[in-house]
């Protein structure tokens, strides 16, 4: 009886998951399999360098990305939840999530601005030195977008995470004399280390789906989502299209599944 009811409860979600998931994923895997120019679009997307270039190009950001947010968001998450009574907090925590109500077009527009043909650095640099650094169009612009865009969101899991350590744990480890290093690598780094994979995965899967920020800024670098964009919109080569969504969402699935596997990994060797 208890188990029908639970069934009654998890119907709703079956029902999105597999009406809003699962099927237009299907359908998008039947599309990409259609044949187009004599041959399958996953052949077509496998043998052409551009497409393998393109992804190349978007994992490499992605992880770059992901890996200087986590680096830049850690301390300060950890800043914000042991010092939550000084008296700016609550300013300096809505500048910190302030991005978060920008789509990705404004971020492009944002670094633009910054690093554009008529940007701030550049403006700087010719002032200085007489030659305009221009670096907003390609890999340089695209992983300012993405850093700002996920940098909110990492900041805010970390925070959340590092407030609830058991900070007698720290005082009895500075009591017997460890030094703050010490304290943080080895009881703040291992209660992290699940938030840390939670804001990973979240930046890394967000820069490699990111559309709006590539779409403003990458005219100098290919980025999938770009690429598949290109290939509906301007091609009308819909089959590559859902070939390349495919191993784009394939690919995010993949280097997911190893973070989380290594974390998991090392966590079990830990205990």
């Amino acid at each position: 009886m208890a188990r029908r009811g639970w069934i009654w409860f998890a119907a709703p979600a079956a029902t999105l998951f597999l009406a809003f998931w699962l099927l237009p994923m299907a359908g998008l895997a039947l599309v990409g399999a259609e044949i187009k120019d004599g041959q399958s679009a996953y052949l077509t997307v496998l043998t052409r360098s551009q497409y393998w270039v393109s992804l190349f190009n978007t994992v490499a950001l992605s992880l770059a990305a992901t890996l200087a947010t986590l680096l830049a968001a850690l301390p300060v998450g950890r800043f914000l939840a042991w010092h939550r009574d000084f008296s700016g907090r609550r300013l300096l925590m809505s500048l910190l999530m302030f991005p978060l109500a920008f789509p990705g077009v404004v971020v492009g527009f944002l670094i633009i601005l910054l690093a554009g043909r008529q940007g701030v650095i550049g403006a700087v640099t010719d002032w200085l030195t007489g030659d305009r650094m221009v670096f907003a169009y390609g890999m340089g612009g695209l992983f300012l977008g993405y850093l700002y865009f996920s940098l909110p969101r990492c900041i805010g899991v970390l925070a959340a995470a590092a407030e609830q350590i058991d900070a007698s744990l720290l005082e009895a480890a500075r009591t017997l004399g460890a030094s703050p290093w010490r304290r943080f690598v080895d009881i703040e780094l291992p209660a992290l280390t699940p938030a840390l994979i939670g804001a990973g995965a979240m930046s890394f899967a967000t820069s490699m789906g990111a559309f709006g920020t590539a779409f403003t800024l990458a005219t100098q670098i290919d980025v999938l989502p770009i690429t598949i964009y290109n290939e509906f919109t301007n091609y009308a080569n819909i089959p590559v299209a859902a070939a390349l969504s495919i191993v784009l969402g394939l690919a995010t699935w993949a280097v997911l599944y190893v973070a989380h596997s290594l974390a998991g990994a090392r966590l079990g060797a830990a205990a």
